[in-house]
């Protein structure tokens, strides 16, 4: 097990089994010493734990959680295609989607879900955007896609 990966169980988490692809792409992408990871949906088991917006069906603490999930499945695609997760020098980007109500401002609490795990898991920071949007695939909360660089 990676240094990576007994930082989540520290938390009480494991990488989970990638998730499989909704359409016609790959859960992650090797370019140079990037990794793109398609943007992955808080999927447990292959289901979806929650289904709504944020401001209407789903709160913040919620949509907090799911944002993890939706890292955690990101971290899964990682691994996919590199092995080893200590091999990630760094996160260099994040991008967090949440479905919201147009009077809904807390994206970006929402994606620190996402962005604290990572943070823990491989250490620094990384730059991010939060975007409100109308809805995401399935009816999905919320949705992270990310860049890494490894080595």
């Amino acid at each position: 097990m990676s240094a990576v990966e007994d930082r989540l169980a520290e938390l009480g988490l494991s990488v989970p089994e990638v998730v499989a692809p909704l359409a016609a792409y790959v859960p992650a992408v090797i370019s140079g010493s990037y990794v793109y990871t398609s943007g992955q949906l808080p999927m447990v088991s292959g289901e979806l734990p929650a289904t709504g917006r944020l401001g209407a069906e789903i709160d913040v603490d919620q949509g907090v959680s799911l944002a993890q999930m939706c890292a955690l499945n990101a971290i899964a695609a990682i691994k996919s295609v590199i092995g080893d997760l200590d091999r990630v020098v760094q996160v260099v980007r994040v991008t967090g989607f949440v479905a919201s109500t147009p009077e809904f401002t807390s994206h970006p609490a929402v994606i620190n879900g996402a962005s604290k795990l990572l943070g823990i898991a491989f250490g620094g920071a990384h730059s991010r955007s939060a975007v409100g949007v109308a809805a995401l695939p399935l009816g999905a909360p919320v949705e992270v896609d990310m860049i890494v660089e490894f080595k």
